[in-house]
């Protein structure tokens, strides 16, 4: 991949790798946020309709006019990854805390290995890449089986909803490979703008299916919770978006994709600090041995200088 670095200034290219460190590993704490009076479902469809509908003005206002059919493609991945991805780490997080939520989406390169069909003939005759999805595995089940990581909920809830976060990832991988191999022309900010519009709009219509939308008081929402709102769609889906974009054009993947080896500790810290969340040393070995894991999948392309998989768009 050729870079550009002799057009952006050092600082420029700090801040921005800041942002995809930090601001994407705290989004985390900001859905605990946003959950204090804002439910799930209407939280997400908040976030994601502002967010998208502020990037498809940007790129109508340039004169950028999308198609038919790359619309439905974008609409329908970004209704995977972002409603059934990004929407399970929201509802999830009722009921589990932010850092364990933040572990088992580091687990996302996993489900890319075991589904992208297209690389099974690459990824499972290399050793290296079978152990690592071996011992991530192995650290789902041990998140599993262990009860360390409880908010005071019943156990059985705690399970359902990490059930429901997995379910989440796969959506997630099964959105991400749908537009690596039917790829949708538009430019990237028309494209994350429909997929963020299409699952706002889609989180919104669940929202009043559950009765959400009716049972909602502006008037009785905290500042905690407008915040938490503000800041998933203006540093999260917007600042942090963006600034994954623009680094993917001017330094090489080896080296932006390295923010899916932060953020999980920086929310894991972030939830103990500022949210009280329990925090064990068991919680930082599970995070040690799925992100090893993750190395290893990772460590042939490394060498190669290809495409990690754990690169794959990631629009929190």
């Amino acid at each position: 991949m050729k870079t550009e670095t002799t057009k952006a200034s050092p600082g420029m290219i700090l801040a921005a790798f800041t942002a995809i460190y930090l601001i994407w590993g705290s989004t985390y704490i900001a859905i605990l946020a946003g959950l204090h009076t804002i439910p799930p479902f209407l939280l997400s469809g908040m976030r994601f309709s502002i967010a998208g509908g502020i990037l498809l003005i940007w790129s109508l206002a340039k004169g950028e006019r999308p198609a038919i059919r790359p619309t439905l493609q974008h609409a329908f991945a970004g209704t995977l990854m972002l409603f059934g991805g990004t929407g399970a780490i929201v509802w999830s997080e009722q009921y589990i805390s932010s850092g364990l939520a933040a572990t088992m989406v580091a687990s996302m390169p996993f489900w890319f290995v075991l589904l992208d069909y297209k690389q099974w003939s690459f990824n499972f005759s290399n050793g290296l890449i079978l152990t690592g999805v071996v011992m991530g595995f192995a650290g789902i089940l041990w998140l599993f089986g262990g009860n360390t990581f409880s908010l005071g909920q019943d156990m059985d809830v705690q399970t359902f909803a990490m059930l429901a976060l997995m379910g989440g990832c796969l959506a997630w991988a099964i959105g991400s490979l749908y537009l690596k191999y039917r790829p949708a022309r538009t430019s990237t900010t028309m494209g994350a703008g429909i997929q963020m519009l299409a699952a706002g709009l889609f989180s919104l219509a669940v929202s009043w299916q559950q009765g959400e939308t009716a049972a909602f008081a502006p008037s009785e929402v905290s500042a905690q919770s407008w915040f938490g709102l503000a800041y998933l769609t203006t540093f999260g889906s917007l600042i942090g978006y963006l600034s994954y974009v623009w680094l993917l054009k001017i330094r090489p993947m080896v080296q932006v994709g390295t923010y899916a080896y932060v953020n999980p500790v920086v929310a894991m810290l972030l939830g103990w600090l500022i949210a009280s969340e329990p925090f064990h040393w068991q919680q930082l070995a599970v995070l040690a041995v799925i992100l090893l894991g993750v190395l290893l999948i990772n460590l042939p392309k490394y060498r190669g200088g290809g495409t990690s998989v754990v690169f794959e768009e990631r629009k929190r």
